[in-house]
This record gives C-alpha cells, sequence and structure tokens, in this order.
C-alpha cells in the first residue's frame, strides 16, 4: 500500500485498515509460529503497512 493511496482515506476508514492489518499481523504471526507460513516476508510488509497507516495518522490529527 502506497502512502499516497493512504493518505486519500479518512480517519474513520484508516482507523478500520489499521484494524484490519493488526488482525492480519497476528494470523501471520501464528501461521510463523507453527510452521504453515510460506513467505516471511509478508510479516515485515504488514508491520510496515501498520507504521505508514499510523503515521498518516498522527499528521491528520496535527
Amino acid at each position: 500500500m502506497k502512502a499516497n493511496e493512504i493518505r486519500n482515506l479518512s480517519v474513520a476508514e484508516l482507523e478500520n485498515k489499521l484494524a484490519d492489518l493488526k488482525k492480519d499481523l497476528f494470523m501471520l504471526r501464528m501461521q510463523h509460529a507453527t510452521n504453515h507460513l510460506d513467505n516471511p516476508t509478508k510479516i515485515s510488509a504488514v508491520r510496515r503497512d501498520i507504521a505508514r497507516v499510523k503515521t498518516i495518522l498522527r499528521e491528520k490529527e496535527n
């Protein structure tokens, strides 16, 4: 997900997106712990997306 795409979303949509990403991260960690994760780089990609969404939320706060 690109930063420009995130900036076009409203605050409510960003909060929903953040919740979805956190759920995805939890599921990926569970899959990794049980050795069912095919691509471990997905974890870092989701973490970066979470950071992007949090950054944009903070920008909109100020």
